[in-house]
């Protein structure tokens, strides 16, 4: 049959050009492109020999070839697979010629958000087109397996494009690029180059089924020949390219740790062995296989804005995103690994997954995996968790903020520092066993070393007691407690924060222990009005405490007011928070407390009249601030006042 020219129409010409420059961001991908579809055509036929005994075709010998002419500037991508028939020529690499209309050019023009016009152009065309990135002209030889007659498409991607048949077409597809010249500026490397062509073999389909073989390639210098200042000519043995070690479609007992390790390492890295490694398979109407790995230590830029977290992403063994994020949470970004779909909504670069129910699905399913595995090791492999909780605990509780779905998965994996065990965190659970008869809240205390928790006055009623408190010393503890309501029917109750009445915990009658607080309000309430006054500036109330036992006063929020270090928190993040008043509680079985309220009813409650009782206040409360780590407002007034005080003790 003649030659027959189509001429593109107007509209696909310019769809044509905004697939070529405007859709891939990395040119080396067309090779990926190519490969991608000579393994599919060798995956047709191997199920097509399946199922018809009588079909004529030679299966013996199945693979992908890749032939560069550096001479003649080709490249060729040949495999020997189902190949097309004349009329799937025209209606698959045809596609895009013949789906360019004047509205989707519209709805391009009209997308100001990239994701969507990236969504319009996935609805046309084939990875196919992409090799116009690096060709000036394409052209395409196919015979379909067990057909006699073949078909050769040519195209420069401009104008038009020819269609012929040939009786000479070895079974299978060849691509043949005619190659543009090499643009280090516009990336454009020399893919008539080994070792370019190695390097992006070995990045995108390094885990292809079907082997990629390669000779060296004709008119090239080999690296024997280039030592002595020559060209060789002579025919070289193919060689392959990729390993083919999709080790995620294998057994767990065909492979070996060492080779789960090497991939580990290849993927993230890391000159150290994963500290787990986890194997998922789903199948039925979405199939899929992952393999992940936990590190054994955290790297040092994972909490640095420009860490690079995801999972490679594969789509039938082949490569399509190096870091996909949309896989796993960020607070699980510490994550590496692998996932492998057989069949995955995707735009037509590869590179920009839409995001529809099978994503959500894998992420659903993988982070439930990644958190199962965790827990896993809590009772089964409490050496390997406590390893991990050092490395990752920090950035797990990310989580508390951001996956609500999975919130008491998190906290069943969380462990905190407490004043049960120096030595030993401890999970929620494992608090809540330890509660004591009556005890309604879990108890917690935030700061920022453990160090100055437990030396905390807020501690000293709950440790007089016998009452466990938690101490949560990561800022991100600050924001995440807030916002959790309760765990396992237990509130979380800060011990510096609102009233605290822990005489429910205490066995018997405790109406007498009430009595008598309400009998030492009454006796201080004359000092605690005129303090409330006189320290009005730095706080919102004066109160007596029932949480001390030791110090003479403290400091508290009140019970729906942020603290102190979520205030700090915040101002650190550019927002602009309200300074808070806190509570001064006073215990009235110091001896200066008691002091005090006796030296204001001595004075016949007029201690406004002189200065000594207003400088005593202002002491009282600077301590209160310097005992949990805080400093005075005015730093060298309290020393003034603190020599004077000094001063007179040894007059």
């Amino acid at each position: 049959m003649p030659t027959e020219t189509y001429q593109f129409q107007v509209e696909a010409r310019q769809l044509l050009q905004m697939m070529i420059y405007s859709v891939y961001s990395n040119k080396d991908v067309f090779l990926r492109e190519l490969i991608s579809n000579a393994s599919d055509a060798l995956d047709k036929l191997r199920l097509a020999a399946l199922r018809d005994d009588t079909l004529e075709a030679d299966v013996s010998d199945l693979h992908i070839a890749i032939e560069a002419n550096a001479q003649a500037r080709t490249l060729t991508v040949r495999d020997n697979g189902i190949g097309m028939t004349h009329d799937e020529v025209v209606e698959l690499i045809g596609t895009i010629a013949n789906s360019g209309t004047a509205q989707f050019l519209q709805e391009w023009e009209e997308a100001q958000d990239t994701a969507l016009a990236e969504g319009l152009i996935g609805k046309f065309g084939v990875g196919f087109y992409s090799a116009f990135m690096v060709a000036d002209e394409i052209t395409l030889l196919t015979r379909r397996a067990g057909q006699s007659q073949g078909t050769r498409w040519t195209s420069s991607g401009e104008g038009t494009y020819t269609i012929e048949e040939v009786d000479d077409a070895p079974q299978g597809t060849a691509v043949v690029l005619r190659l543009k010249n090499a643009d280090t500026e516009d990336q454009l490397h020399d893919y008539t180059s080994a070792p370019t062509i190695r390097a992006i073999v070995k990045r995108y389909s390094d885990f292809i089924t079907w082997p990629i073989k390669m000779a060296a390639p004709a008119g090239a210098a080999t690296e024997e020949a280039e030592s002595e200042g020559g060209a060789d000519d002579t025919a070289a043995e193919p060689k392959t390219l990729n390993s083919m070690k999709a080790l995620w479609t294998r057994s767990r007992e065909e492979v070996p740790d060492e080779e789960y390790h090497e991939l580990y390492r290849h993927i993230s890295h890391d000159s150290m062995d994963p500290l787990e490694t986890i194997r998922l398979q789903a199948e039925g109407t979405f199939e899929y296989q992952a393999l992940l790995f936990i590190p054994s230590h955290a790297p040092h830029d994972l909490f640095t804005q420009g860490y690079r977290r995801g999972i490679q992403l594969y789509v039938k063994h082949v490569s399509i995103m190096e870091d996909c994020e949309a896989l796993l949470p960020p607070y699980l970004r510490f994550v590496k690994g692998v996932v492998d779909a057989q069949d995955l909504s995707l735009n037509v670069s590869r590179e920009i997954l839409q995001q529809d129910r099978q994503i959500q699905r894998m992420h659903r399913r993988l982070t439930k995996k990644v958190l199962a595995t965790i827990k896993d090791w809590m009772s089964g492999n409490p050496e390997r968790y406590a390893a991990f909780w050092r490395e990752f605990g920090r950035v797990l509780k990310e989580g508390l903020l951001s996956d609500f779905d999975n919130r008491q998965a998190i906290l069943g994996v969380c462990s905190f520092a407490s004043t049960h065990q120096a030595a030993e965190p401890t999970t929620l659970s494992q608090y809540v066993e330890r509660m004591k008869d009556g005890q309604e809240h879990i108890f917690y205390i935030t700061g920022e070393s453990r160090q100055t928790i437990e030396n905390s006055p807020h501690l000293e009623a709950f440790r007089a007691k016998g009452i466990e408190v938690l101490m949560l010393t990561d800022p991100i503890d600050t924001v995440w407690v807030d916002t959790l309501p309760e765990f396992d029917g237990k509130q979380l109750q800060s011990v510096a924060k609102g009233e605290i009445d822990l005489d429910s915990t205490e066995e018997g009658d405790n109406s007498s222990a009430e009595n008598e607080r309400e009998n030492r309000r009454q006796e201080y309430a004359g000092l605690l009005a005129w303090l409330t006054n006189q320290l009005g500036q730095n706080v919102k109330e004066v109160r007596l405490s029932s949480r001390l036992t030791i110090s003479s006063a403290c400091l508290v929020s009140d019970t729906h007011d942020i603290t102190p270090a979520l205030e700090s928190l915040y101002r650190a993040m550019g927002q602009d928070v309200p300074r808070t008043k806190r509570i001064l509680e006073l215990n009235p079985d110091h001896s200066l407390v008691n002091g005090l309220n006796k030296a204001y009813t001595e004075r016949n409650n007029d201690a406004g009249s002189g200065t000594d009782l207003g400088e005593i206040a202002e002491l009282l409360y600077d301590l209160a601030l310097l005992s949990e780590g805080g400093t005075p407002n005015d730093p060298s007034r309290f020393t003034k006042l603190m020599a004077d005080r000094l001063e007179r003790t040894l007059v």
